[in-house]
């Protein structure tokens, strides 16, 4: 029996495959496969209902682990790592419980822009292993709680 699991937009923006995004780490699929999105607003939603497992300090990125299993990474920009923090908020913290919808970090688009760095921003499924597979939406833009990724199990 083959289940499917929906994992919803954390962000409203451009869909682009995940082999465009300018760090080999991501583009090369080694984190799990996924998408990234180029935000168009600043906040980050839970795209599932679940526990939030890593929050960096820097609010930068945050790992979900669903309520059915998935785990799932939200990248914000690129190498944003180095600005320590700045133009980030996190509205959580590691360890509490989401529901989806719920909002995760508000970041300052332009002025991570401003600041030299890439705002595009992956979402992996990192356990994709688990899964027979991950597949992405065909929708060129995007808006946060629309189906983003189907999870084959």
């Amino acid at each position: 029996m083959v289940r499917k699991t929906m994992i919803s937009s954390p962000l409203n923006g451009e869909v682009k495959p995940l082999n465009s995004v300018n760090d080999q780490v991501f583009a090369s699929g080694a984190l799990g496969k996924g998408v990234a999105i180029e935000p168009v607003s600043g906040q980050v939603y839970s795209p599932v209902s679940g526990k939030v497992m890593t929050l960096f300090p820097t609010g930068h990125a945050i790992g979900l682990l669903s309520d059915d299993g998935v785990e799932v990474l939200i990248h914000i920009g690129i190498d944003t790592v180095q600005l320590n923090g700045e133009y980030f908020s996190p509205k959580v913290k590691q360890g509490d419980q989401v529901s989806k919808g719920d909002l995760l970090v508000e970041f300052d688009v332009k002025k991570i822009q401003e600041a030299g760095y890439q705002t595009i921003t992956p979402v992996i499924i990192t356990n994709t292993n688990d899964y027979l597979d991950v597949l992405e939406t065909e929708k060129p833009t995007i808006n946060q709680n629309d189906d983003l990724l189907t999870i084959i199990a």
